[in-house]
């Protein structure tokens, strides 16, 4: 997906104590990684038997949320690419939440899809991306207990690891107009960092996200690097994973990872290497992050 940069734009820090409030339920959140990541998912490849069982467990978490959709059975599905020896249908799993106060859309995606099986051995995909997946799930509940002002779309994808082919079919097949999308969250690789950095890329060419980002790291415990969005000699991940397909269309996006590591890809990319307490934290300051957008992001 993407390599590491040695050049830090902006980094900040602070003492464990000034931490954002718990809204995540961390039980719910590691079960669900859990989940996802077990075998029994077999690393979620699309047109897999994992990956069925995979978006099956989305959509009924979905649907026991009380989320509304324009899709049928929460299905957006597309056909993968032919051309490259991708047969068959990949299926993107939407849920809706409308705002109190805007039509205008918060879009939250994180892709479900891993590598699956090579032979015998299993790609779990725990930080890649059950991770994001997890995270998007425990998001989703709790926009639909504290319901936003803007509308919220949750939209776990497919097929990114051939290509970001579900993003690219959500912005061929987006259910509103795409002008009404005021941000774009991206999560993909949010669980597991040995030196407790998280990494938000957009923000060279969407500066007005910054201040939340801002606000949101110096709540957290966790340390947050804005870059790595092509600056001169940094590296560029601003088209890394889903997000890029919306940035294409100058539609402004914040993309929320870590640093690659040694199980990047890897079988060993499993539940008992992620970082639960980094992970919980990601996830709260990357919530606070979104409750601001909600916020202070115009209506119209």
């Amino acid at each position: 997906m993407k390599t590491i940069t040695p050049l830090i734009l902006l980094l900040f820090w602070v003492a464990p104590h000034l931490v954002i409030g718990q809204n995540i339920d961390q039980n719910r959140l590691l079960t669900d990684l859990r989940t996802l990541s077990s075998d029994a998912m077999e690393g979620r490849a699309p047109m897999t038997d994992g990956g069925r069982l995979a978006r099956e467990y989305i959509r009924e978490r979905f649907e026991s949320l009380g989320l509304g959709t324009q899709f049928p059975g929460y299905r957006q599905e597309f056909v993968l690419d032919a051309s490259r020896g991708q047969e068959g249908l990949g299926v993107n799993i939407l849920g809706f939440i409308p705002g109190s106060v805007s039509s205008k859309i918060i879009l939250v995606i994180a892709h479900y899809d891993h590598l699956g099986k090579k032979g015998e051995v299993i790609y779990n995909g725990a930080d890649d991306n059950a991770s994001g997946t997890a995270a998007l799930l425990e998001i989703a509940a709790y926009f639909s207990k504290n319901l936003p002002g803007h509308s919220f779309l949750f939209v776990a994808t497919d097929a990114e690891e051939k290509g970001l082919l579900g993003a690219r079919a959500l912005v061929k097949d987006f259910p509103f107009p795409l002008e009404d999308i005021k941000a774009v969250v991206n999560m993909d690789m949010i669980s597991r960092s040995d030196d407790r950095t998280l990494y938000a890329v957009g923000t060279r060419f969407y500066p007005q996200f910054r201040p939340y980002l801002e606000a949101a790291a110096g709540r957290s415990s966790i340390r947050l690097v804005l870059g790595n969005d092509g600056a001169p000699g940094e590296k560029d991940w601003s088209k890394a994973s889903d997000h890029g397909p919306f940035h294409e269309r100058n539609i402004p996006f914040v993309y929320f990872g870590v640093d690659d590591h040694k199980d990047y890809h890897q079988p060993t990319d499993t539940f008992e290497n992620i970082q639960p307490a980094f992970y919980t934290a990601a996830c709260e300051l990357i919530l606070d992050t979104l409750l601001a957008m909600d916020q202070k992001l115009p209506s119209e």
